[in-house]
This record gives structure tokens, sequence and C-alpha cells, in this order.
């Protein structure tokens, strides 16, 4: 052969050796395009799946908010119906605590050492008894009640002690005198008793 005809066939071989590893590279290259491909389609649904869980945890959130906002709501109802409802119930509250004064004052009349059988003071006293009766019955219906008899057992929540002292017939904390009723409103105390209690 000649020396042309060898340049000749080399670079055939050449291109022979360089068109084997550009096969190899063209493999590779459908390779990494097809696993590109499979990327781009993994990343989506990872991405679906990320804003799936997005969606659910914004869900979860806004169902949390909204029983959060009912519960608030309930409870600002609880408390405004029972403000209205104190407010009817102790409405009466100041005028009570002021028409005691008149009871205590009919209840002192009624105790004076006076001669009841005289025919001009007998008909005072029952008129004075009549009303004092009309008064209590009225409050009563107002759920005004008195509280603080002799013989009750002591209290603190519902009378105030005067002084202690040992009495006879009476156990410790038994009240032995009142020296001025009280009174409950409902079931609250508008006015403790002031007693004697025994020691």
């Amino acid at each position: 052969m000649s020396e042309q005809e060898q340049k000749q066939e080399q670079p055939i071989e050449n291109v022979t050796e360089n068109a084997a590893p550009n096969t190899e590279d063209l493999a590779e290259t459908e390779a990494q395009t097809e696993q590109n491909a499979a990327d781009p389609l993994e990343e989506a649904i990872a991405r679906v799946q990320e804003l799936e869980e997005q969606l659910a945890d914004a869900a979860k959130k806004e169902q949390d908010a909204l029983l959060r906002a009912r519960a608030e709501v309930d409870n600002m109802r609880r408390r405004a119906e029972q403000d209205v409802e104190k407010a009817h119930k102790f409405a009466l509250e100041k005028f009570a605590k002021d028409i005691l004064n008149t009871i205590d004052n009919l209840e002192r009349a009624l105790a004076t050492p006076a001669n009841k059988e005289d025919e001009s003071v007998k008909g005072l006293f029952d008129g004075v008894e009549l009303t004092l009766k009309e008064l209590l019955a009225t409050v009563a219906r107002f759920g005004i009640e008195p509280v603080g008899l002799v013989g009750d057992t002591f209290n603190p929540e519902l009378h105030q002690a005067i002084s202690m002292q040992p009495a006879e017939g009476f156990e410790t904390n038994q009240i032995t005198a009142v020296l001025q009723k009280g009174y409950l409103l409902n079931n609250r105390v508008i006015r403790p008793a002031m007693v004697m209690v025994a020691a």
C-alpha cells in the first residue's frame, strides 16, 4: 500500500475509534435525557404531594380556627345571658337594702315595751304589725329572705359575730341573740345578720 492509502485508512480507523466513544456518549446522553425526563415527572409528583399536604394543613388550621371562633361566640353569648340573668335577679339589690331599714324600724316599733292593753296604743300596734307583715310578704315575693335566727349554727358567710360569750342552753357556735336580721336576695347576701355567738 502506498503511503497515501495508509493515510486514508488511518482517518477511517480514527473515525471508527472516535465513533465508538461517541456512540457510548450518545447512549449516556439518551439515558440522562430519559432520567431528566423522569426527574421532572417525579418533581411534579413530589410538588403535587407537597401542595396537597399544605392544602390539608391549611384546611386543618381553618377548621381549628372555625371551631375556636364558634367556641368564643358561644362563650360570649353565654356570658351575656348570665349578665342579663344577674341583672334581672339582682336589680332590686339597692332598693332592697333601702327597704330593709324600714323593716328594721317597724320591728323596733313593735318591740318597744309599751302598754299594749291601752286601746289608743293597741290600734297603733295592730296597724304597725299589719304593715310589717304585708311588707315582709311583698319582699318575699321578690326573693328577699331573712337569715339569722336564735339557735342556728354560726355561718361566717351569712352572719357577722359581734361577740362570743358562754351561754347556758346553747352549744359552741350557736347563735344566742340576733341584734340585726340579715337578708338574702336570691340566695346572695345583701346584709349579714349581726349576732352574738355561744363560746
